[in-house]
Parts: C-alpha cells; sequence; structure tokens
C-alpha cells in the first residue's frame, strides 16, 4: 500500500527559552546544518551559540506565535489536511526537527498498512541543510525500524511548471492594489561550501557570475542555481520588468562566507536607490515560518522605513493555498497511479 510522507523543518514546542534551547540543540548539532567536525561543532553549538542564542530566538518566535501554535506547524498541518482531502492514499506530516519526527510520521504510516512510502521534503530547492539531512535521516530510520518500506523522493520542484504558476498565481494575488517599484526574491542563505559540497562534478561550482547560468548535471544538487532558476521562470511567468526585481539571501550566520547579495544589506540600500515601495517574496520557503514573518516581515519591514522607505509588503508564501495544495495531491495521484 501507498502513503505519503510530507516533511518541513520544525518548531519548538513553544517561545519560551526553555522549550527554544532543545530545539536549537537538535537544529545546530544536525552535521548537515553546521558542517565541521563533532567536537568543534559540539564547542560551538553548545559552548557559545546555546549560551546566549535561546533567549533571542524566543523572544522572535513570541513576536510572531499564534494561538493555536507555531504558525510553521500549523501550516504545514491545513496543507496536509489539505492534501490528504484531495487525496485516495494516505497522507501524513513529519518535521526533522522537533517531536513531531520523522519517525513517528512513519510508523503512522506504517500503522495504517503502508509499505511504500513517497517521501516529500517541503523545500523546492535542494540543500544539504534542508533535503539532504531529511533524506538521510528516513533512511536510517527505514533500515533500522522498517526494512519492508520502499521510499521513492521527491525531488526538488523548484522549476517544476505547475509549481512555478502555483506560486506565481499566488504572488500575483498579494499584489493586488500594490504599486510596487521593486519585488525582492529573498532565499534563505547557506554557507559557500555547502555549494561546492554538492557540486557532483567537484568543479563545476564556482559560485561566479556564469556557473548557474551554464548547464551542468551539478545543477541537479545545486541551492543557488536552483534559487535563480526560481526567480527567472516567475519574473518570466508574471512579465515582472527588467530592473524592478532582483535576488538576495537571508539568514547568516557570522564567521564564514555565505551566499550573497545579503537581504538586510541590499533592503537598506534601497530607499536611497529611489525604491520606495518594496514588496518582498521567500520563495526557498513553502510555508510561513520565523525566517518570513519575524526576519522578513517585521524586522526587513522596519528596516526598510528605518532607511526612508514608505510602502513594504512580505508576500506570504503558498501555505495551505488552494492552489498549492491541489498541485501537490496531483503529484501525489501521478505517483499513486503507477
Amino acid at each position: 500500500m501507498k502513503g505519503v510522507l510530507l516533511v518541513n523543518l520544525g518548531s519548538p514546542e513553544s517561545p519560551t527559552t526553555k522549550d527554544v534551547k532543545p530545539y536549537l540543540d537538535e537544529f545546530l548539532m544536525d552535521k548537515y546544518v553546521i558542517d565541521v567536525p563533532f567536537l568543534l561543532r559540539a564547542l560551538l553549538v553548545r559552548g557559545i551559540i546555546l549560551q546566549t542564542r535561546p533567549k533571542k530566538s524566543a523572544a522572535a518566535y513570541a513576536k510572531i506565535w499564534w494561538e493555536e501554535g507555531s504558525p510553521l506547524v500549523v501550516i504545514s498541518q491545513r496543507m496536509q489536511e489539505k492534501a490528504q482531502q484531495l487525496s485516495s492514499i494516505p497522507v501524513a506530516l513529519a518535521m526533522r526537527y522537533g517531536k513531531m519526527s520523522i519517525l513517528k510520521g512513519l510508523q503512522e504510516l506504517k500503522d495504517k498498512g503502508v509499505d511504500e512510502v513517497m517521501l516529500f521534503p517541503l523545500y523546492p530547492q535542494h540543500a544539504m541543510a534542508s533535503t539532504t539531512t531529511i533524506l538521510e535521516l528516513a533512511e536510517e530510520h527505514r533500515k533500522k525500524y522498517f526494512p519492508e518500506m520502499e521510499f521513492t523522493i521527491v525531488p526538488a520542484f523548484y522549476n517544476k511548471p505547475d509549481y512555478i504558476s502555483s506560486l506565481s498565481n499566488s504572488i500575483k494575488k498579494h499584489l493586488e492594489g500594490f504599486e510596487y517599484d521593486h519585488i525582492l526574491f529573498s532565499y534563505h542563505g547557506i554557507p559557500e561550501r555547502h555549494i561546492r559540497k554538492t557540486d557532483i562534478t567537484k568543479s563545476h561550482c564556482k559560485i561566479d557570475g556564469s556557473c548557474c547560468n551554464t548547464p551542468s548535471p551539478a545543477h541537479e544538487f545545486c541551492y543557488r542555481h536552483q534559487c535563480y532558476e526560481t526567480t527567472k521562470q516567475v519574473v518570466k511567468y508574471l512579465g515582472i520588468p527588467e530592473g524592478k526585481h532582483s535576488q538576495t539571501f537571508q539568514s547568516r550566520l557570522a564567521g564564514d562566507k555565505w551566499l550573497t547579495p545579503y537581504t538586510d544589506v541590499e533592503v537598506n540600500k534601497m530607499p536611497e536607490k529611489g525604491i520606495k515601495n518594496l514588496a518582498v517574496v521567500t520563495p526557498a520557503f513553502v510555508s510561513d515560518c520565523l525566517e518570513t514573518l519575524e526576519e522578513i516581515a517585521i524586522e526587513a519591514g522596519h528596516e526598510f522605513k528605518e532607511h526612508g522607505g514608505e510602502n513594504f509588503i512580505a508576500i506570504p508564501c503558498m501555505n495551505d493555498g488552494d492552489e498549492w495544495c491541489q498541485t501537490v495531491a496531483n503529484w501525489i495521484a501521478n505517483w499513486a497511479k503507477n
């Protein structure tokens, strides 16, 4: 019997330091997130970062927390419920970090008689710190607890036509009535070394002005290329004029070279360039979360206006929008038929 496991990032149980600390520990101790030897990672995370970060992160979560719980979890649950209503096979939801674990999700499917699983990381673009860590952990659990299960992996869907149309139509809807000077496509940042590590050719990804535009097998797993391709296709679909859009990367940690240009730096420069009405879209996420609701909608919006901007909107993610949920259900149905 076939079934689906949707997997998103995860969330602390509450916006308190007590709950944020173990969540951050699990997240930052992941070898695919901070990819340095274990002892150095433990020193960085447990010796330095977790001494101050949980309190700051808890305050950020508190700004965006909903009565029902974590926005990311609530939205993901709504999306899963809609996808289930539109599907003829079981659809379960799990999170890579936190209590809604992948192990629980696989067990839920097994209890329903599922032995063929469509493993569906909810990330449009492939990255070590998102996609790879989900697939590796799921495979560990399969070998240890569910050896009879078979997995079919949903690859990065950054350029699938129905994803592009769902994303573009969602953006268009939220732009109605807003006369923008500029649309900024802001993607989650990753260290440059992650790009080089996922380069299957070991030579293509130079992170210069040309490698992402030069055809290569490396693009199958290149986060940077896939981000630029998503932007390019949405711009074409919506007919956004040249010069009225750009792309940046947000959410970096200090110490390493991360993908540039940086969202916060570019947003702060825009008013002096004559951009007074700014819309920001975050296509690395399908569900709104801390990085979209706090980092962009609150912080970037505040900074933009502090530097002379006038009107700012953070365009919501697709979340549990009907077209997106139908797209997911269509992908599930096509797989279930085969």
